[in-house]
């Protein structure tokens, strides 16, 4: 077996129907595992076994049923694409305007016009084989198949109508009764293709807004990038930018691609890839990330990443990733759609043989057809395909804006359903790294810092990086330890400006003779608040304390109290010892935690939690947390995490801020309440909008529903449901 996947966009889908269709007859050919077709973005994703079936044979098969494959390869091209389809119809809505606006007139208002009917016949042409000759071509080739989809209804509803019509004009004693020369229905074929084109149109218009966060993602990146090659300044594009190319950014410029300042300061709006208003202070050896806004300073950076491997282009492959598959809640409406078609075909004919026998006899045939059309058009499913692809578009492109990446839609749906959260410690409520969090001392601050520091300047051990990095941003310049020792473990020793200093933990101190009864009880009170201690002594004399800890991250208490208020049970996981959890855990405000855990145990406690009945979100951000993201009912990785907890995940909260997860919830929330919504109109308006056709009302009040407004009807269902999925985008998170 060699299983493969690939998509293709495809051009002449008009509703769910078509997309069931296409769907089901790819996946009965053998070879094929599976098919998905979204019918929002109008695409096809396929997997399967190259041996046995090809992309060409795949592609054949679209041709068949009535649909033009498109390979594209941007983002950009799909915009491209729904633009030339708003064009066409535009055009099309045109051409059968025109023709039809003096069909109607003639129809309604000159009744004795001579040779009236076959005048309407000349003028109903271009309507019927030119601006809706792709109703009856796409019907066509699905009738090949045994299928039936919108064109179908359409097709045969504008059709019979149509023939009726022309066999009324040129052989009306066919249809005649009692002498009655029949009616025709030029004008209910022509303004029903008219309205149709002109609801797609506007459908269409409607859906481009909902590729909107997505056309903002792609523009965010410069066309072109300004670096220095043999120390000559130069313009290139940025698809010709190299890994350790050197970039100048001045201010008000977008920084071109992702890499490292290796020269100068800046403040830089990242707003559109975190979702944070404020800017972000960047120094030498920061990251920067293409995309964002330069806003004061300028500086060089060395290219780290290009292509698709850059931070910009990850995020609109999750967010396409995420608007590619399917809601469970989908699934549902389309195993509706793809029966809908056959339905409503064989309530049609039911309609038109009742009027037939039971209409009085000068009616019956009138009504029989206008009944029989009305159903096949209003009962269109058009809206119920459009009702979830379109809510899970907005919502994933409002989360990318905010700096929460979703990876499909089936999380988004679960996430607010949810009753417990568990968290990993280290990274996702603390900042993942020693930080300098107390200092005691008997001297001046920054003499004893700069010892300290000086000290630590040649450690490699991560508290000795804090305890370096804690003076970075004081005026203070380190001087070049000498006769640097370091004890593993315990702590470091060497001659800072003619003076010995030593510094370590309590052992490593007492060790070398050096008595710390002087700052015993400060220590013993750090020591309770499980921080690690480092006592600093100069020239054998003990000076002061450094109390270092991996730092709460400074939204996680609120973060935490955002997830009580909503309801959830949640438990902290920590390889910690029990008493360095209690003391993080009584922070941040959480009661119940999980100590001592080894990393592969954590998608166990993950399981035994979900044993109980929980649905459950694990957030983390190390390698360690993969296994149980992968195990949650949905995984949330920080976006400051490993590259493969971010890929095991279903959601990427960027920058790792846990405040981030609140508002995914309530994304979460609002996005399947608007599914819902949609789900509900779609389904109350075909319910009650086909009896209404076939004539229900008749006998209680003498009404029937005209083809034309059921016509008007269908086409504004489909663009109300995507009217409401977009004021998604107005949600406050």
């Amino acid at each position: 077996m060699d299983i493969k996947t690939f998509e293709i966009y495809i051009e002449g889908m008009h509703c769910a129907g078509c997309a069931a269709g296409i769907e089901t007859e790819i996946a009965k050919h053998k070879g094929v595992q599976q098919a998905n077709v979204n019918f929002a973005i109008k695409k096809l994703f396929v997997t399967y076994d190259s041996n046995l079936i090809s992309q060409e044979n795949i592609k054949k098969i679209i041709l068949d049923k009535g649909y033009t494959p498109k390979e594209i390869t941007e983002v950009s091209e799909t915009k491209d694409l729904e633009e030339k389809e708003f064009k066409e119809l535009q055009f099309n809505l045109i051409i059968s305007t025109v023709f039809t606006v003096p069909v109607l007139i003639i129809s309604m208002f000159i009744m004795h016009l001579p040779y009236k009917n076959l005048i309407l016949f000349f003028l109903s042409l271009p309507v019927i084989f030119w601006a809706g000759k792709q109703f009856y071509i796409r019907a066509f080739k699905a009738l090949k198949y045994f299928s039936a989809n919108m064109d179908t209804l359409i097709a045969v509803g504008t059709g019979s109508a149509f023939i009726f019509s022309v066999v009324s004009t040129f052989m009306p004693h066919v249809f005649e009764i009692s002498g009655q020369k029949p009616h025709v229905y030029y004008e209910v074929a022509d303004v029903i293709i008219t309205l149709i084109l002109f609801g797609r149109m506007l459908e269409a218009g409607a859906r481009s807004r909902t590729f909107l966060a997505m056309k903002k993602l792609i523009g965010l990146q410069p066309k072109t990038a300004r670096i220095i090659q043999d120390g000559i300044e130069k313009e290139i594009s940025i698809d010709d930018l190299k890994v350790e190319d050197t970039v100048i950014v001045r201010p008000g410029e977008k920084i071109p691609i992702d890499g490292v300042i290796i020269e100068g300061t800046s403040s830089i709006d990242e707003s559109m890839i975190t979702g944070e208003s404020m800017p972000a202070t960047k120094k030498t050896g920061d990251e920067v990330v293409g995309g964002t806004l330069n806003l004061s300073g300028s500086f060089r950076y060395r290219v780290i990443r290009v292509g698709s491997n850059t931070v910009l282009q990850q995020i609109i492959r999750m967010v396409q990733e995420a608007q590619n598959t399917k809601a469970p809640i989908q699934r549902f409406a389309d195993l509706i759609s793809g029966y809908f078609v056959t339905a409503v075909m064989i309530i049609a004919v039911l309609t038109f043989l009742v009027w037939i026998i039971f209409a009085p006899a000068e009616t019956r045939l009138s009504y029989a057809v206008i009944n029989f059309v009305s159903v096949l058009i209003i009962a269109c499913p058009c809206a119920l395909g459009l009702a979830t692809p379109t809510a899970i578009m907005v919502g994933t492109g409002l989360g990318a804006e905010n700096g929460i990446l979703i990876k499909n839609a089936a999380a988004l749906e679960i996430l607010y359903k949810a009753d417990t959260i568990i968290l990993d410690k280290t990274g996702t409520i603390t900042k993942g790294k020693p930080e300098v969090t107390d200092i005691f001392t008997d001297m001046d601050l920054n003499e004893f810092l700069y010892y300290s520091a000086s000290l630590e300047k040649l450690s490699e051990h991560p508290i000795a990086h804090a305890i370096v990095e804690n003076v970075n941003d004081k005026d203070i310049i380190l001087s070049y330890p000498q006769d640097f020792q370091s004890f593993s473990g315990r702590g470091t020793k060497a001659v800072v400006n003619e003076k010995t200093v030593l510094a370590g933990n309590k052992e490593f101190v007492e060790e070398n003779k050096i008595s710390i009864e002087k700052y015993a009880e400060k220590a013993e009170k750090l020591f309770d608040e499980a921080k690690t201690v480092v006592f600093v002594a100069i020239n054998n004399e003990i000076k002061g304390l450094i109390a270092v800890a991996d730092a709460i991250k400074p939204d996680s208490k609120k973060a935490v109290k955002e997830l009580e208020d909503l309801n959830f049970d949640i438990i902290m996981l920590t390889g910690d010892n029990r008493k360095t959890a209690q003391n993080i855990s009584s922070q941040v405000g959480i009661t119940s935690f999980v100590a001592n855990i080894m990393p592969q145990d954590k998608a166990k406690v993950v399981k035994k939690v979900q044993n109980t009945g929980k649905t459950v979100i694990m957030a983390g951000d190390g390698i360690n947390d993969a296994p149980a993201l992968v195990q949650a009912d949905v995984g949330i990785a920080m976006g400051t995490g490993t590259d493969i907890a971010i890929e095991s995940s279903d959601i990427t909260l960027m920058q790792g801020n846990l405040t981030k997860l609140t508002k995914a919830i309530k994304l979460s929330k609002a996005t399947t309440s608007t599914i819902k919504q949609n789900l509900f109109f779609a389904f109350i308006y075909n319910t009650l909008g086909i009896p209404i056709a076939a004539g229900v009302l008749y006998p209680f009040f003498g009404i029937l529903l005209s083809p034309m407004f059921a016509a008007l009807a269908m086409s504004l269902s489909s663009v109300s449901v995507v009217t409401n999925s977009l004021r998604l985008r107005r949600v406050k998170l």
